[in-house]
């Protein structure tokens, strides 16, 4: 049996579908799993040993273009017996559709019935993303309700000659940290900083993680540059060195080799987040307005560490600090997460 998977545009997302991937594999034995994605997945698709390939989804997140779409559907005709569709958009489901595949399952959403013949319409039975990954693993007469449904966490290989050669990459930028072991923060968030940990708290987490005698490096895309050169400046001149800042120097696959070679990872909810999981770094995962019970970090090394109750609450400018942290985050202090932290550290 093939299957394709028209897999999610988010990090965080496409490493919960994981746990589909996994579970396929149980369901179906000798399947060979395809996935259509943006390009920049391709890299977690290629650490995940259940994927024959990836696909490159060349249409950005929120175009239509239903003529390519036609064209994409069409080039797939007569390679795949079943398709799962993960995103909820009615655009999602048009290649499958369009590539005459038999069996197009996927949840209900945008009013996409006869684009998929294998509709499920009780979503909201399953309170976490994943549970609904997985669920589509399932004959629909079969699947297990939420307390019973298997997830199976989300990994990514790290061989270790790749890996030798990442580090040898990034060797000079390294060179100052000596031999300490490395602490790697996450301090970015898509969609500004309503989803990030301050970074004041971060520069003081790395002063006393320095003066312990750890090394911090810090992790994130081109538009974290910034929050990353706040926490560096926010140190004592003479603990700088100590802090390097990588975000926007490495690619995905660069960054997951990096992340891997961490002693533990510090967070905010975000992609990185759930690469760091799937690592298997020990990792504390600082939560904000954003909810933990839909997408946690699927690992047994995570501690979440959020103040508040309650799923996604709305941000709202009267709350926000001056900054744009939300009150939540300001209110975790850096003393709770070096105690989570360290906790984790000496197991």
């Amino acid at each position: 049996m093939n299957i394709l998977i028209i897999g999610p545009s988010w990090v965080g997302d496409m490493m919960m579908s994981h746990s589909l991937y996994q579970q396929l594999k149980i369901q179906y034995p000798n399947c060979n799993i395809d996935v259509m994605a943006p390009n920049w997945c391709k890299p977690l698709l290629a650490r995940m040993p259940e994927v024959r390939k990836a696909i490159e989804m060349p249409l950005g997140h929120g175009a239509f273009e239903l003529g390519t779409r036609y064209r994409l559907g069409k080039s797939l005709r007569e390679q795949y017996d079943m398709a799962i569709v993960l995103p909820n958009s009615l655009k999602s489901a048009f290649i499958p559709f369009f590539a005459k595949i038999v069996h197009r399952r996927g949840w209900k959403g945008e009013s996409r019935y006869i684009l998929l013949n294998d509709l499920r319409a009780n979503k909201k039975d399953y309170p976490m993303m994943v549970q609904r990954y997985v669920a589509l693993a399932f004959e629909k007469d079969a699947v297990p309700k939420a307390d019973d449904i298997p997830v199976l966490k989300p990994y990514l290989t790290v061989g270790s000659a790749q890996q030798a050669e990442i580090l040898k990459k990034f060797e000079k930028q390294t060179a100052l940290l000596g031999e300490r072991p490395i602490i790697g923060f996450c301090p970015g968030a898509e969609f500004g900083p309503a989803k990030r940990w301050p970074h004041y708290h971060y520069a003081k987490l790395a002063e006393m993680l320095i003066t312990q005698g750890y090394a911090v490096e810090l992790f994130g895309s081109p538009k974290d540059v910034e929050a990353g050169e706040q926490i560096r400046n926010a140190l004592p001149a003479e603990q700088q060195p100590f802090c390097l800042n990588l975000a926007g120097q490495t690619n995905l696959n660069q960054a997951v080799d990096l992340i891997a070679n961490c002693t533990a990872v510090v967070s905010n909810d975000s992609g990185l987040m759930h690469i760091a999981a799937a690592t298997d770094r020990p990792l504390v995962a600082l939560y904000g307005p954003t909810s933990p019970t839909y997408t946690p970090p699927l690992s047994d090394k995570a501690v979440i560490i959020r103040l508040i109750e309650g799923d996604l609450i709305k941000v709202r400018k009267s709350t926000d600090s001056s900054e744009g942290y939300h009150q939540s985050l300001i209110d975790i202090k850096p003393e709770k997460v070096a105690e989570k932290l360290t906790a984790l550290l000496d197991v």
